[in-house]
């Protein structure tokens, strides 16, 4: 699946399912003759309306940190079984050498900037928000973050798991740390958020751009639907909570921002009261 935000299209290829192979260490995945790994991409795709092929390197990768009962980006619910959904952030930020061409036009991506995530298990959440972006002024910055509803053993919680890296360092937001969301507003146009742990505040204000609708699991099969954008943009605000009020460390705006808001909104949000 490619998905072009400015051209507002949508490349979606179809395999069978002896086409794919996976491996864990080194991370790679292979479907056809096309490679996932976590430094190269490579595409080569004949059918569709248009031939995709592309050859990327990554370098630098800035992955969310491991740590022995904190195993990446979901803390320690990655050991929880079960789970109809798992996340991963394999890169916040790295470094993009390469091409990709879609029919007769060629995108040279020399000196781009990439991100890299994961997700598996057998659905995505009923809703969700979800964004993404690391073209800030401040070459290093990168945010990521998302709130689901996440269903387990027959009942369903709302969690939330933000990031924002800054000059060689993570500062996490997430259920699992405790941190909490004080303010959210959704409308059509714009989306505010903010969030706190006890040395920390972040604010972030997205504005919604137009979007694609992408297919996505359900189930074991690609019969969801979701719109996402790749062209949205995000303002955030970091502080460091001080009596008797805070200090700033960052603000910037993320251009080229991915942004999903799906499902009940509703639904999700009485389940941050």
């Amino acid at each position: 699946m490619l998905l072009d935000a400015r051209g507002h299209r949508l490349f979606y290829s179809r395999y069978p399912l002896e086409s794919f192979a996976a491996r864990k260490n080194p991370f790679e995945l292979t479907i056809g003759d096309n490679l996932f790994s976590l430094r190269q991409l490579r595409l080569d795709i004949a059918d569709g309306p248009a031939k995709v092929k592309a050859e990327l390197e990554f370098r630098g990768l800035h992955p969310w940190p491991v740590r022995l009962f904190s195993p990446g980006v979901m803390g320690w619910y990655a050991f929880v079984p079960r789970m109809e959904c798992y996340h991963g952030v394999l890169s916040l930020t790295h470094r993009i050498d390469g091409y990709i061409r879609v029919g007769g036009d060629r995108v040279d991506m020399d000196g781009g900037k990439g991100y890299t995530e994961k997700d598996w298990g057998r659905s995505m959440p009923s809703s969700w928000i979800w964004m993404q972006t690391n073209h800030f002024d401040e070459a290093d910055a990168s945010l990521t973050g998302s709130i689901a509803k996440i269903p387990w053993l027959g009942h369903s919680f709302t969690g939330f798991i933000f990031g924002l890296y800054l000059r060689g360092r993570l500062y996490p937001f997430t259920t699992y740390s405790g941190a909490k969301i004080s303010k959210i507003d959704v409308s059509d146009s714009r989306l505010a958020i903010v969030m706190e742990d006890r040395r920390y505040r972040l604010e972030i204000a997205a504005d919604r751009a137009e979007g694609v609708t992408l297919p996505a699991p359900s189930l074991g099969e690609m019969s969801a639907r979701v719109n996402e954008s790749l062209r949205s943009r995000i303002q955030a605000d970091l502080y460091r909570k001080s009596a008797p009020g805070a200090d700033w460390i960052f603000s910037g705006a993320g251009r080229n921002a991915g942004l999903e808001i799906t499902g009940d909104l509703a639904e999700l949000l009485r389940g941050l009261k």
